[in-house]
């Protein structure tokens, strides 16, 4: 089993930054792929930024040059710089990762962090 804890979650105003962090901890082999993913109220959660072992990174439109997505392999840790906070921006903010199959089948599984919230103040 693989569990993903968040950190780094409050309370911002706007214009303001976070920092968050995603510790991924158990049975793993390698990380294929992190990401952070944004829930606000009412709204289905959408992809803010993932990264892939290698370090190639893809943003959300609305994130772009204010957002920065990092992760460290050796501690299988994956990290979301937030500049320039928007009341937008709040919501509940996930940790996604996705692994390899531990006994080298073709498939990979899916882990979710339980959710840290972000919330900017106008």
């Amino acid at each position: 089993q693989v569990q993903l804890v968040e950190s780094g979650g409050g309370l911002v105003q706007a214009g303001g930054s976070l920092r968050l962090s995603c510790a991924a901890s158990g049975r793993i082999v390698s990380i294929n792929r992190m990401g952070w993913y944004h829930q606000a109220p009412g709204k289905p959660r959408e992809l803010v930024a993932a990264i892939t072992r290698g370090g190639s990174t893809n943003y959300a439109d609305s994130v772009k040059g204010r957002f920065t997505i990092s992760r460290d392999n050796a501690k299988n840790t994956v990290y979301l710089q937030m500049n320039g906070l928007k009341p937008d921006d709040t919501g509940v903010y996930y940790c996604h990762a996705r692994l390899p199959d531990p006994l080298m089948a073709p498939v990979e599984y899916d882990y979710w962090g339980q959710g840290t919230q972000v919330t900017v103040s106008s």
